[in-house]
C-alpha cells in the first residue's frame, strides 16, 4: 500500500479496506478500460458507455415497475400501469436490453397476476 492510503482514519480494519478499495478503483481505471487508436474508436465507446448507461437506467426502470405491479392489490392501480410497463418491456425486448421469451413470460405473468386480483383472488 502507498503512503496516502491512510486517509483521515486510523489504522484499523475500515481504513485498510478503504485503502484497498481506492487501489481496485484505480486498477481499474489504469488496466480495465479501452485504449483507443482511432478518433471512430474513442467515439465508439463513448457512445458504447452512453448506450450501456441508458440501456441499465431503462432495465431498471421496468424491473421496479414490474415489482409494483406484482405488490398491488388495487385492480385500478395495476390495470392503469399494466399498458405502459408491457410498452416498455417491448421496447427493451427490441433493443436487445432482455430477450424477447423474457420479455413474453415477463408480460403473461403480469396479465395472469391482473386477472387474479380482478378474480378476487382466486386461480383458475
Amino acid at each position: 500500500m502507498g503512503k496516502d492510503t491512510n486517509l483521515c482514519f486510523e489504522n484499523s480494519e475500515k481504513s485498510r479496506t478503504f485503502a484497498l478499495l481506492l487501489q481496485y478503483t484505480n486498477y481499474i481505471e489504469t488496466h480495465l478500460t479501452e485504449m483507443a487508436n482511432h478518433k471512430s474508436a474513442e467515439k465508439r465507446i463513448r457512445s458504447n458507455k452512453t448506450k450501456r448507461d441508458q440501456n441499465r437506467y431503462n432495465g431498471k426502470t421496468v424491473r421496479n415497475a414490474v415489482k409494483t405491479i406484482r405488490a398491488t392489490e388495487n385492480m385500478e392501480e395495476a390495470s392503469k400501469a399494466l399498458p405502459e410497463v408491457i410498452s416498455k418491456i417491448d421496447i427493451l425486448a427490441k433493443k436487445g436490453v432482455i430477450h424477447k421469451n423474457k420479455a413474453a413470460n415477463l408480460k403473461s405473468k403480469l396479465m395472469k397476476k391482473i386477472k387474479v386480483v380482478a378474480d378476487g383472488g382466486q386461480t383458475a
